[in-house]
C-alpha cells in the first residue's frame, strides 16, 4: 500500500531558509550535495545566496508544521524549465520523494505551463532516479558534465511525462 501524501506547501525562499540549507549535511555519496556556507555563498553572491536569484529561481517546500523540508530551483530555459531539487537530508530514503516532487513540478506548470520540465540527476543516485521516475519523468539522455567540485561526471536528463 502507498504511503499517504504528505502534503508540502511552496513558499518563496526566505534568506532564512537558504542559512539552513547551507547546514544540512548528507551522508556520503549524497555529500556532493551539500552547499558552501551561507556566508561564503551570500559573499560570492551565488545560487540562492543572490537575494535576486533566490526571488526569481528558487522556492522553499514547508511540511505540515511548516518547517522547512526541502527547496527547488526553476531554471529558465527557452521552452524549459530545467528543475532543481533538494531535500533536507534527515527526510531522504523515507518514500517521501515522489509526492516531494510531484508539488515541484505542479508548481513549475503553473509558473509555465507550456513549457518542457526536466532535470539533471548523477547516474549513480539511483534513489533520486526512484523519486524522479515514480514522479513521471523519463531518462532521456546521458551525458557527462562538471560537477561543482569541477569533475567531470556522467549524468542522465530526465523529462517529466506526466
Amino acid at each position: 500500500m502507498e504511503q499517504p501524501a504528505v502534503p508540502f506547501r511552496v513558499v518563496p525562499m526566505e534568506e532564512s531558509h537558504g542559512a539552513d540549507i547551507c547546514t544540512w549535511k548528507y551522508d556520503s555519496p549524497y555529500d556532493v550535495y551539500s552547499w558552501l556556507p551561507w556566508e561564503q555563498m551570500k559573499a560570492l553572491d551565488v545560487e540562492f545566496g543572490n537575494p535576486t536569484l533566490r526571488a526569481q529561481q528558487y522556492v522553499s517546500l514547508l511540511n505540515p508544521e511548516d518547517e522547512l523540508a526541502g527547496f527547488a530551483q526553476y531554471f529558465p530555459m527557452e521552452g524549459v524549465t530545467r528543475l532543481g531539487v533538494g531535500m533536507r537530508p534527515n527526510l531522504c530514503g523515507h518514500g517521501l520523494g515522489k509526492d516531494f516532487v510531484k508539488v515541484i513540478v505542479a508548481e513549475a506548470k503553473r509558473r509555465k505551463p507550456q513549457d518542457v520540465i526536466d532535470l539533471e540527476v548523477l547516474t549513480w543516485n539511483t534513489r533520486a532516479i526512484r523519486a524522479y521516475q515514480k514522479s513521471g519523468f523519463v531518462i532521456t539522455d546521458l551525458y557527462e558534465k562538471m560537477t561543482p567540485g569541477g569533475i567531470s561526471k556522467p549524468y542522465y536528463c530526465m523529462v517529466y511525462r506526466g
